[in-house]
């Protein structure tokens, strides 16, 4: 097995395939029946990060789940992680694909992904539903902070190869702040993320990269259908961002799932799969 190649105990390991499309060698988990889905994780995660969600929505859909660029195990070329680039090049993996999303989810970063792909026209699905969107740039402080460290550890591939130490307590921290709480499996799969030189190197290149002024301008713009679902205990993305976003749109809606943090889709998977059903019952059945 190779290191670009999830490991055989990896969540649904036997849907995995690498697809090389330029610039990228994609990982890409496909399984399901049903109409097309694209489902896209958040920074600094991986595909893995739906899998708890699959046993609600298989029966239903074709979920198509890539790692996102530089992460998990998607080999990516440095400098192209701009978050219109993403959108682009996700395009171009479905036309390889020959997938037609009928419905996109994307969690944190995920989200503002699958608003951009409807906003550039690269993909035109009947509906979209984002949990825990990241859709604003950081706040205060951490505004002008982190994006320099994140560039800092983007030109040196070291500095992220030594924060990538990924001891349990340090992956149990990371996802604790976020306010959500995983079991010991469930840790487990970020702890050997981080432990990869290249998922760290690659997640920091895109955060150094990331803006999300044009999208946060355009929201109003954006036709489709959306759902914003948002844990009420994130502490990495305020559900007051989801309000705002919600608020701009012309059609969408929020639902706040109480007691849940920042990765519902694991910590409440359930709830989340309704949710998606409910709202992509009209798409499913046209």
């Amino acid at each position: 097995m190779t290191a670009d190649y999830p490991p055989t105990d990896w969540p649904f390991h036997e849907a995995s395939s690498i697809v090389p499309v330029s610039p990228h060698r994609w990982h890409v988990q496909d399984f399901g029946t049903g109409q097309d889905a694209l489902f896209l994780h958040g920074a600094g995660a991986s595909a893995h990060s739906w899998h708890r969600i699959v046993p609600f929505l298989q029966s239903g859909f074709r979920m198509i789940v890539p790692d996102l660029p530089g992460h998990g195990f998607t080999r990516s070329p440095r400098g192209r992680a701009r978050l219109p680039d993403v959108a682009r090049d996700l395009g171009a993996l479905l036309d390889h694909l020959g997938a037609t999303p009928r419905i996109i989810v994307g969690h944190s970063a995920g989200g503002a992904i699958a608003l951009e792909m409807v906003r550039l026209g690269i993909a035109k699905p009947d509906r979209v539903v984002v949990v825990n969107g990241a859709l604003e740039n950081f706040r205060g402080p951490a505004s002008w902070l982190f994006p320099i460290m994140a560039r800092v550890m983007a030109l040196n591939p070291l500095t992220g190869f030594l924060l990538s130490s990924g001891s349990p307590s340090q992956v149990r921290g990371l996802i604790g702040a976020t306010g959500t709480e995983l079991d010991d499996e469930a840790l487990a799969h970020y702890q050997r993320l981080i432990k990869r030189r290249s998922h760290v190197d690659g997640t920091m290149a895109m955060m150094a990269q990331w803006s999300l002024d044009e999208l946060s301008r355009s929201l109003g713009q954006i036709q489709c259908p959306t759902l914003f679902v948002h844990g009420e205990d994130d502490q990495a993305v305020s559900v007051t961002v989801a309000e705002r976003a919600a608020r701009a749109m012309p059609h969408a809606k929020l639902h706040v799932l109480s007691d849940v943090g920042h990765i519902a889709q694991e910590e409440a998977p359930e709830a989340v799969a309704r949710e998606i059903l409910t709202f992509a019952e009209p798409a499913a059945v046209d």
